[in-house]
């Protein structure tokens, strides 16, 4: 069943949508769009959300066939209400996509995808280490979040919001990235990954 969106769930949902499929890594998002003006975690959460369409998961990532897409948050929600309004009603491989907010390091596995707030700075070190080759996507705008051993990280480039892969580690935790996504990161590590595939 087709969910019917809010106009601001359309706009960001097609946003990000056209950022993915059309634009080359250094190209901004059309025109036409650039003068609504949203802020850095309305567009981080539309991107949230269609990272899950790109990415897959092997099946013991959930506890059964009916088990929903997790969208984790650890530390603090720097979303408020909008990550939850964007994928409401909405599903992705055949899972209902849900949030839930966690505080314990102990309880991320949880999830299919986290995004890690910049309030665990300090014990990001042991988030990553806790979800090593474990088929957890992190996610953070952390400064040189791939390059410590994160999936996705956040950056700012030119006022734009983009985002770097490491695809090494998600090869390492069983999850398969599409080579759409990766073709249009605006960096990837190791460097390499582009060229080869």
């Amino acid at each position: 069943m087709r969910t019917r969106f809010s106009p601001i769930r359309r706009w960001l949902t097609a946003l990000a949508a056209t950022c993915l499929f059309m634009l080359t890594p250094r190209t901004a998002c059309p025109a036409r769009v650039q003068p609504v003006a949203y802020s850095e975690y309305q567009l981080k959460a539309a991107f949230l959300f269609n990272f899950t369409q790109f990415i897959e998961w092997p099946t013991n990532a959930f506890a059964d066939a009916n088990a929903p897409l997790v969208i984790g948050i650890l530390g603090n929600n720097p979303f408020g209400a909008v990550l939850s309004q964007t994928v409401e009603g909405e599903t992705v491989h055949g899972r209902k996509v849900v949030i839930r907010l966690f505080k314990r390091i102990e309880d991320v596995h949880a999830c299919q995808l986290l995004f890690i707030s910049r309030s665990e700075q300090a014990r990001l070190p042991q988030v990553l280490a806790a979800l090593k080759g474990v088929p957890v996507v992190t996610v953070s705008d952390s400064d040189q979040f791939v390059r410590h051993g994160g999936m996705i990280g956040f950056v700012i480039h030119e006022n734009k919001v983009r985002f770097e892969i490491n695809s090494e580690t998600a090869a390492k935790a069983s999850l398969k990235v599409s080579s759409k996504l990766l073709n249009l990161a605006f960096s990837l590590y190791p460097e390499s990954e582009r060229e080869g595939g």
